[in-house]
């Protein structure tokens, strides 16, 4: 029983009994019917490139995350600035120095998905060990220290005054608590969810393995909001009233080209959220979920049925806009951007 109660505890049992983890395309393969099936109905398998016209592709793939945050009321985004590539150490300290920024900060590539490359830098040496690794141009952002971190899930059709909030995902930090018994390292394997980034964790905390942890002492072993990363997602829908839907309508309407996408930010109190009194550190278009979808106690089939949801409203608004007088993107055009953005992030 002790053998198969330590297989059915590999990180591959772990991943086959909870769906969050399974490979991306699963998730997606029941949905590429509908897809072809609008697209056939708009003539264009690019049809969703109009459902944000301020942003490239909708912000399906290929747009500049920092391109995307200045579209953003700056009362509402920390401040970031674009580091282009190739720089030296020295530049970017001087880049951070003129702008006002000091360590911690975040930061990211222009352009990425999932967690890729987002890291905490906490000194120059970690900005040596980033320029050693990245590629292509990247974002330097403050760490924006509110309490609270959500993903909010906006939509809006051209044809209505008003938009709303559809989707709102709480973020609970992958952390663990001493029991002075355990080590760092025990506690991490004993952890599920910690346990699947121990390729990871082990490295950034090799220092520490063998430390016990005092009683009820805890320590955040990921600070990245990535469910890619070990944070876990919580559906939290129930915060969603009409005062909310207001708010970030308010907000939304401000931003140029807007109609569809998932706000990414930090706020002080769920008071604040009502009142959209946040911190956006990234504005996601099109190719943003509805990441409520991830809460562990969420089944496959209620997500997939979520997401046939999310591809009519991306279908509709497209539409509208193009009555509206906005162009789909050509299919050439969009192969383009797709091979330029897949040849900078490999």
């Amino acid at each position: 029983m002790h053998v198969l109660q330590r297989i059915f505890n590999t990180r591959f049992f772990i991943k086959l009994r909870h769906w969050e983890y399974w490979p991306f395309g699963i998730l997606q393969a029941p949905l590429f019917p509908y897809w072809l099936w609008l697209s056939l109905k708009a003539r264009s398998f690019v049809f969703f490139s109009a459902s944000n016209p301020g942003i490239l592709m909708g912000g399906m793939f290929g747009e500049s995350k920092f391109d995307v945050l200045n579209l953003v009321p700056s009362t509402h985004r920390p401040k970031t600035i674009l580091i282009s590539l190739p720089t030296k150490v020295d530049e970017v300290m001087h880049r951070l120095r003129e702008n006002g920024l000091t360590f911690p900060l975040i930061f990211k590539p222009d352009l990425g998905e999932r967690g890729w490359m987002v890291r905490k830098i906490k000194s120059e040496a970690d900005v040596t060990v980033y320029l050693s690794e990245i590629k292509i141009n990247f974002l330097a952002q403050e760490l924006v220290d509110l309490p609270l971190e959500f993903g909010v899930f906006y939509v809006r059709y051209p044809n209505q005054p008003t938009g709303r909030v559809t989707s709102i995902v709480g973020k609970e930090m992958l952390t663990v608590v001493g029991d002075a018994k355990k080590t760092l390292a025990e506690l991490i394997l004993e952890k599920e969810r910690a346990k699947l980034q121990w390729e990871i964790l082990k490295e950034k905390f090799r220092d520490q393995l063998s430390r016990v942890l005092s009683v009820n002492e805890k320590i955040e072993l990921v600070s990245i909001g990535n469910h890619c990363l070990g944070t876990k997602f919580l559906n939290a829908n129930h915060l969603i009233t009409e005062k909310l839907s207001a708010s970030f309508d308010q907000l939304s309407q401000q931003i140029s080209g807007f109609y569809f996408g998932r706000f990414d930010l930090r706020v002080a109190s769920l008071e604040d959220l009502q009142n959209a009194r946040v911190q956006i550190m990234e504005l996601n278009g099109c190719g943003a979920e509805p990441a409520h979808i991830y809460d562990p106690g969420f089944s496959f089939l209620k997500a997939v049925g979520v997401l046939f949801r999310h591809w009519h409203d991306i279908y509709r608004i497209s539409q509208q806009n193009r009555q509206r007088g906005i162009s789909f993107i050509t299919f050439s055009e969009a192969m383009a951007i797709y091979k330029n953005f897949k040849a900078l992030t490999a």
